[in-house]
Formats: structure tokens, sequence, C-alpha cells
């Protein structure tokens, strides 16, 4: 938890909303709103002295700019809901800019743990080649690690167009791992691993330290450069009263309406929604534990609820980098190559895509067919959803 609290203070412009049970992230100063009630809500500010200017809309929404009230966004967007201010009218739509974070396993209110160092995956097998041949799945994550290829010939070589802007900086210092540097590389691994064939297009929408925000959300999900029949999103947020996240929402919707949108639900323990999970039409995706034994449980740290659609095992062996990995004030140091074992939704969503685009291959099926046919069996365990071999 505290290397996650350093990280945000590095960022400078994200703050904590600490109230309990009810945290989130958001960026400073920063008010969003849509176009059709920027004027009253800009209006309603000024009545209440409290200076504001238009910033820079993005994914359909309108930005409004607090400069004098940095950490005051939650009060505010309290003062804004509250329908006392608008008697007679409808209340305008107003939220703050959410920050969104990674959901593998480091600091992000999750199972509380580093990857841990393991030995290679075996070489994919002969013959599978062609599960999942001729589908993309577009990967919106930290990026891809500048070594992906290279490192991984076998399981990542020629899988992906490598571009400068979509690289995983994934160090903070030296060869030392940010929080979550390399979680983009280990995820495109799991795809691979239940669809060697399949080609993937990342997209940057987190930093190595497994932060971004609802913008960066929006411009990364338009940015893929093949057309894309699946997405894996292993990232997500919560909000200001659990109100749905519109700038999301809205980014969303842009997508083909045939592409399959499979999200984690988060690792926090708790049935809070989680966006964009918990949107309709999106894959929500829970974790299970693999057992020493070989039975499978609910992961004690996953998210769960009734917006949960499917779960899949959330420990697992995949793709990584070289580097150290040490959390502040550790003298324990691990030392990786090129391989990780990890635990998080972050971790079961990506199997879960990865096995639509095997079905989609191997039964001849659309995105939308492969997922219902997947989906299409009993629940697991209460709000955890359909568990996805």
């Amino acid at each position: 938890m505290r290397a996650f609290e350093q990280a945000i203070k590095e960022h400078k412009d994200l703050r904590l909303h600490p109230e309990r049970g009810r945290e989130f992230l958001f960026v400073a100063r920063e008010l969003l709103t849509i176009p059709e009630d920027v004027l009253r809500v800009g209006r309603k500010l000024s009545q209440n002295g409290i200076g504001n200017e238009r910033g820079r809309d993005f994914a359909g929404m309108a930005r409004l700019v607090l400069p004098r009230n940095p950490d005051d966004i939650p009060a505010i967007v309290r003062l804004l809901r509250d329908p006392r201010q608008w008697p007679g009218e409808r209340v305008p739509f107003v939220q703050p800019h959410h920050a969104v974070v990674g959901h593998g396993g480091n600091m992000h209110g999750h199972p509380g743990q580093p990857p841990h160092v393991a030995g290679p995956i075996p070489d994919p097998p002969n013959g599978s080649e062609g599960k999942g041949k001729g589908v993309v799945v577009g990967i919106l994550d930290t990026g891809i690690s500048k070594t992906a290829g290279s490192d991984h010939p076998l399981w990542l070589g020629g899988a992906f167009l490598p571009k400068a802007d979509e690289v995983d900086p994934a160090y903070s210092s030296g060869d030392v791992f940010a929080l979550e540097g390399g979680h983009g590389t280990f995820v495109a691994g799991v795809v691979r691993q239940a669809a060697p064939g399949v080609r993937f297009d990342p997209e940057k929408a987190l930093d190595q330290w497994g932060l971004g925000t609802e913008e960066d959300f929006a411009r990364a999900l338009g940015a893929f450069d093949e057309r894309v029949q699946v997405v894996n999103i292993s990232l997500g947020c919560f909000t200001q009263d659990d109100v749905a996240s519109e700038p999301v929402r809205r980014a969303l919707a842009k997508l083909p309406r045939t592409t399959v949108v499979v999200a984690s639900a988060g690792n926090q323990g708790t049935n809070r929604p989680s966006w964009p999970a918990a949107l309709p039409g999106v894959v929500g995706v829970a974790a299970v534990a693999q057992e020493r034994d070989g039975s499978r449980a609910p992961a004690c740290y996953s998210n769960f609820g009734h917006w949960v659609d499917a779960c899949a095992v959330g420990n697992r062996t995949s793709t990584y980098l070289k580097g150290r990995w040490a959390l502040p004030g550790d003298a324990v140091v691990d030392v990786y190559d090129r391989f990780a074992y990890w635990l998080g939704t972050s971790f079961a969503a990506p199997h879960v895509a990865g096995r639509i685009a095997e079905t989609m291959t191997t039964r001849g099926l659309s995105a939308e067919a492969a997922r219902d046919e997947l989906l299409d069996g009993p629940v697991f365990f209460p709000n955890y959803g359909v568990l996805v071999e």
C-alpha cells in the first residue's frame, strides 16, 4: 500500500478520496459534465463562488477546470448532484475525472503481492498455431515490452506490430521494475496461451505504475492499428457514489457492435462495481484460485457481484521481462529472467479473451457467438459467473 501511495504522490495531479468503502482516485481540479449541461454547471459553480474555465473535451465529455479547488472535487460533485440546487430543473450530469488502475497483484487494493520469479512456460504445443489464427485481440494496458518479441519468440514474436508509442517503460530506474512494469507483456502472454495463433494490438492506457485516467482509457481505446474482434481490459476504476463512468461508457460505445469487450473485475474483494467490467455488454471477469490439489475456489481478493459474467483462474505463469523487483524499504530483491508468476483478475480476464478467440476459430463462430457459447453454462459460484476453463 505504501508503494501505491508513493506512486500517486509522484503523479502530483492524482488524489485519493479516502471515504471508507467508497474510495476512488480522481484528477485534481477537473470536473466532467456533458456538453448539453456545461453552461448550467458553469453558472452554478460561479454562483457558489467556485471559479471555473473550460478545458479540453474528450470522449464526448465537457471538462471544466477549477484552478482554486484541486482537492475539493468530490464535495463539489455532491453539491451539484443535490436536487435542492436545481429546483424545478433536471439535475445535470457531473462527475470527477476518475483515475483508472491496473488489476495486477501489486499494491492497488488486491492480494498485495508483486509478481514472483518463475521458470519458462512450455513452448506452444505443436499444431496449436491455428487456435485463434486470424483473430486480433486489442489489449489496453501498460503497453508491451520493447524486447517482447525477441525475449519470447515462440509466444510473442510476430504476434503484434511493434510501435514506439506502445512500449511499456516497465522500470522505475535501471533494471528495477515499477509497480506494474511488464503487466501488459504478462497479459499478452496469457492471451496467447489460450489462443497461440491470435494476433494482438497493444495500446497504452496505463503507465508503468499501473495508473491512468478516463481520458487515457478513451484515447487508447480509439487508437487500435488493426481491426480488433475482442478487446481485453485488465484495468478499471471505482467512481464517486458508484455511478457508472460516463467517459468509459461513451468510449466503449464507439467500438463496432460486433466487438466483444472483456474486463477484469478488480482485486479489492468487494461487490462494489468496477468500471468498465460492470457496464452492460462488457464481460466482467472475476478470479478463482487454482489450489495445489487441482481444486478451484473463489479467490479471496477477487471482486464479485451480479455484474460479473465469468471467472477464470487468476494465478498464472506468463511472459515477462528481465529485471529486479523490490518494494520500498524491502531488503528482499527478486531477479526475473523473462517469466513470472502473478495473480489477480488481470490475468483471469485475458484467459477469457483468449478462449473467445480460440472458440471463434475452433467452432467457426463470430466473436459474439463465441462469447455466448462460453458463457452458456452454470454459475460456478454465486456472483462469480460461469467458469471458463
